[in-house]
């Protein structure tokens, strides 16, 4: 398959053939390096992708994209509450991969508040009380970091949960000023990603050998037993559909998933 067309970007602003690639859905045709090729060409230096080394579809991703174009744009959000594990990649990553990880943290006002008016543990008393905590440790601290690029990258797959099943490899991020959101392995199952992970001897968080298939902040993870749903991992005291911490489901577009 010929590689898409690379088209000229326009300084803080989505390039028409850009936006009439996007719209037309062009890239559900395109296979994962053909769409970083593309973005990577369109969008750089203000592509970056999000990468929570607690999940093994941003590693996957990382390893792509650093053989396409050494030393991407990655960030991270940092709650305050991750497991050292986590830490532990992170500094695996910046060994193997030579990359600067921009570090985002939330502002530490909004957490005090937060702390002295509902409590430390708040997130198992209510689903309200737990997306406040994602708001305040991840939503704002990720709106706020994105306000600077074109375009960020995520590993975000369609049978993860019942709130991504519609997911498009490319797709305009409204909640985030318009820019691009780029989800180059949607259609992607998680026996690819173990498979791909594998084959590449890619490093990944040690907890997942730990029965955690997804780690984001310490006391929302947990290790699943045989059969479980791998989401199930996330927020567990919940059902399914409000198991979002508002980056990638907001409440304009399904509800509360923040």
């Amino acid at each position: 398959m010929a590689s898409p067309a690379i088209a000229k970007l326009k300084k803080n602003t989505i390039d028409n053939d850009v936006l009439r690639i996007i719209r037309a859905g062009e890239a559900e045709r395109w296979d994962a390096v053909e769409i970083l090729r593309w973005a990577i060409g369109n969008f750089s230096p203000n592509l970056v992708l999000s990468c929570s080394f607690g999940a093994r579809e941003g590693m996957v991703l990382l390893e792509m994209m650093h053989d396409i174009a050494p030393r991407p744009r990655v960030f991270t959000l940092d709650t305050g509450r991750i497991p050292q594990e986590t830490y532990d990649l992170m500094d695996r990553v910046r060994d193997r991969y030579g990359v600067e990880i921009e570090v985002v943290f939330p502002r530490a006002a909004d957490v005090e508040a937060m702390v002295r008016s509902e409590g430390l543990n708040l997130f198992y008393e209510s689903v309200e009380k737990r997306q406040r905590c994602c708001r305040v440790r991840k939503v704002e601290p990720l709106r706020r970091y994105l306000a600077g690029v074109d375009a960020w990258v995520s590993g975000l797959r369609r049978d993860q949960n019942v709130t991504r099943s519609d997911v498009a490899k490319i797709e305009i991020d409204e909640s985030h000023g318009g820019i691009a959101k780029i989800n180059p392995i949607a259609d992607w199952s998680e026996e690819r990603v173990l498979d791909y992970v594998r084959d590449h001897n890619i490093p990944v968080n040690r907890l997942h050998g730990a029965g955690y298939p997804s780690v984001g902040c310490a006391p929302c993870s947990r290790a699943i037993g045989p059969g479980e749903d791998p989401r199930s991992g996330r927020w567990w005291w919940e059902n399914a559909e409000t198991r979002e911490c508002g980056i990638h489901v907001g409440e304009e577009d399904q509800g509360s998933g923040i």
